[in-house]
């Protein structure tokens, strides 16, 4: 069974990072990792690009959203997983 971890960000330098790696270092391999970056402006969206995987399994998506909301339902919509889980910014 596929996973599908999504997480929404804007301006959050100080925690992405332990998001980031509580999903790298995770046991279980089938899954992806979408995160939607809400155009942070604070150092958020280069320290995503610097330690995120690049692969297939791991997308950053930079796009200007209405709200919270907005942004988890485009992670919804591409997310390809049977199972969908939301780990904020922050979360481990």
């Amino acid at each position: 069974m596929k996973f599908s971890i999504i997480t929404v960000v804007k301006n959050d330098k100080n925690n992405i990072l332990k998001t980031i790696n509580s999903v790298k270092n995770q046991n279980y391999k089938n899954f992806e990792h979408i995160i939607i970056d809400g155009s942070s402006t604070d150092g958020t969206t280069e320290i995503i690009k610097k330690n995120l995987r690049k692969n297939k399994d791991y997308k950053h998506i930079i796009k200007k959203d209405k709200n919270l909301y907005d942004a988890l339902n485009y992670g919804l919509k591409i997310s390809k997983g049977e199972c969908i889980g939301i780990l904020h910014s922050g979360d481990i």
